[in-house]
């Protein structure tokens, strides 16, 4: 039996926070085991949070220092972690660091998570693996997703595997190989639109709820073209930007029933690729906390929604940043090509040891 601890991060497009997981994996009897010992999500500087906002219309010399500036922020939060829970620094594996994601352009081999690893290892004194999709970009890969390996590995009780964080993702087995692939935009949305209303987030879904449906509005969404490519397939928010926005902007209508109709047609999306009967569909991410989506969600499918401990639906991206950067450590395949499209699984990951 091998044992690994392992501090996992995550920042999603959403810029809710940065997610920061203590983590312990056992592999016993060619079985993957896991806990979360502790976890935080740690609410992003002001000022990063604004630069974060504006980065992808950042000149390259901007773009660089703020690289440098958010790894001393997930560094420093890290530090401030492990002294609050009173983790012991020596039995910590590495840090397994996702960054934060300011282009995503597969189809011009183009990914860059900004959070430099180099200053995270040089605060933390701690190894740290970074940059895990580029890679597979090389390899003519969408790089993305990558939670699909931890999916497969550590929850594979359940048919479906479904995230709705900024951006909503799908995995699942399908003829003995795993398939994952991006759905539709989530919180990047329904948070933009309760921003309009003074409200950070539309709390369990309160505000699309007194809104109406527009049915033609829902029907331009549900007819944008990514909806019918087959995977692999993956989301950036420059599509958010220029593809799905103009449609919503377009429209003469209140916010909420934005708000009501966007709901609607993620519920229909998500029910779209939920389709083999009688299965088991575990949800995570902020959005499981919309209790209006989920109920949606539950409304267009006649499969089991399982909603997790709130640790799992608050952490589990953390969680499985923290095994890829194990699996990395071990030399072993933590991107599958039958999820991305890459010409081979592969090995992502560039490690820094400042000590």
């Amino acid at each position: 039996m091998k044992r690994y601890n392992v501090i996992g991060t995550m920042s999603g497009t959403s810029l809710d926070g940065l997610d920061i997981a203590y983590c312990s994996f056992e592999f016993s009897k060619n079985k993957w085991s896991f806990k979360i010992n502790e976890a935080t999500t740690v609410t992003f500087l002001d000022n990063i949070n604004k630069k974060l906002k504006t980065a992808i219309k950042m000149d390259g010399l901007d773009l660089m220092k703020l690289h440098n500036e958010l790894g001393n922020f997930i560094g420093l939060s890290i530090n401030n972690f492990v002294s609050e829970y009173k983790i012991d620094r020596n039995k910590i594996d590495c840090i397994s660091s996702h960054g934060h994601t300011i282009f995503h352009q597969p189809e011009i081999s183009l990914t860059t998570q900004i959070g430099n690893g180099a200053n995270i290892s040089a605060l933390t004194y701690l190894p740290v693996i970074c940059d895990f999709r580029t890679t597979d970009i090389a390899l003519n890969g969408q790089g993305a997703p990558l939670v699909p390996i931890g999916d497969k590995l550590l929850f594979s009780e359940y048919e479906y595997c479904v995230n709705l964080g900024g951006i909503a993702n799908i995995s699942f087995e399908k003829n003995n190989e795993r398939i994952a692939f991006d759905i539709c935009p989530v919180n990047i949305v329904l948070n933009k639109l309760s921003q309009n209303l003074g409200f950070d987030y539309d709390k369990n879904g309160d505000l699309a709820k007194a809104g109406t449906i527009d049915k033609e509005l829902l029907n331009q969404l549900n007819k944008l073209i990514y909806y019918q490519k087959s995977n692999p397939k993956s989301l950036g928010i420059e599509w958010i930007e220029n593809e799905f926005f103009p449609i919503i902007n377009s429209f003469n209508i209140s916010i909420k029933d934005k708000l009501r109709t966007f709901v609607e047609h993620i519920a229909i999306q998500i029910s779209n690729n939920i389709n083999a009967k009688n299965s088991s569909v575990l949800l995570s991410g902020g959005g499981t906390f919309n209790s209006f989506l989920v109920d949606r969600i539950k409304a267009n499918t006649n499969n089991q929604i399982i909603i997790p401990s709130n640790q799992i639906i608050n952490f589990k991206e953390a969680l499985i940043f923290a095994f890829l950067g194990i699996l990395r450590l071990r030399h072993e395949v933590n991107c599958l090509q039958s999820v991305t499209g890459a010409s081979k699984d592969n090995i992502g990951g560039c490690i820094y040891q400042s000590f």
